[in-house]
């Protein structure tokens, strides 16, 4: 059978070229103890960059009155922090035929504009926390009555009013409320957490009263023998205590 008579068959390869950026360590001594202790380093700040990385050893930048590092020993120190030598580049006869000898396929000086590359720390930097909110704050005072539909928060501390409260009006502290007149509408105390807030009213006739999240509401306040007196609200575990001044 001739070759014109062999059947047409799919091809087992193909060969294509592409332009692959590779990461070059590029030796200015030839001290492997340097360059372990260095690398060390190195890897420590970014584990990651350093697990698997192919990359050409340089060694046309050496100094020519240093000799070649051993190659074999170059090749391990690097295989100890993670990278994976693939060739190596030089100019002189010497490395080439050591390269040859471990099988290593050898590059020429290149000519190519070539960069700096510091690795990326593998954890980021935690933006500092702002810096914490005063634990204390001048008490809010308030001489004017709180109208329906207002509210008043006072962030930080205590909230005081010594006005009339109307019905759908909302007083808010981080700390106590002290209302010198009728508390209608809502109370609530301790709205960060805070347990040992209290509340205190001329006229208890509120719509809600709460301490730290704990509260009743007006069904179970007018049931209070101290319903419409005046009156201290406090917290005793999950049970809110109204007590009569």
């Amino acid at each position: 059978m001739s070759q014109t008579d062999l059947p047409d068959q799919d091809p087992v390869f193909q060969l294509k070229g592409s332009m692959l950026a590779i990461t070059v360590l590029e030796l200015v001594h030839n001290d492997l103890t340097r360059l372990d202790e260095q690398l060390t380093v190195k890897v420590a700040q970014a584990p990651k960059f350093f697990h698997n990385t192919p990359v050409v050893l340089a060694l046309d930048k050496l100094p020519a009155h240093e000799g070649a590092p051993d190659l074999a020993d170059l090749i391990n120190v690097c295989k100890r922090h993670g990278l994976r030598p693939l060739a190596i580049r030089t100019s002189r006869t010497a490395d080439s035929l050591a390269a040859e000898a471990l099988e290593l396929p050898v590059l020429p000086p290149s000519g190519a504009r070539e960069r700096i590359l510091e690795p990326v720390a593998s954890i980021k930097k935690e933006k500092p926390e702002p810096p914490p909110e005063p634990a204390y704050r001048p008490t809010k005072v308030i001489t004017v009555p709180i109208r329906s539909g207002q509210q008043v928060y006072a962030q930080g501390g205590d909230l005081i009013v010594l006005a009339p409260v109307s019905a759908g009006a909302e007083l808010l502290a981080d700390g106590n409320i002290h209302v010198y007149g009728p508390m209608r509408g809502r109370a609530l105390a301790g709205i960060k957490g805070d347990t040992n807030t209290r509340i205190f009213c001329r006229q208890l006739v509120a719509e809600l009263v709460s301490v730290a999240g704990h509260y009743k509401v007006s069904e179970d306040l007018r049931r209070d023998p101290s319903w419409g007196q005046p009156v201290h609200i406090s917290l005793t575990g999950d049970l809110l205590n109204i007590t009569r001044l």
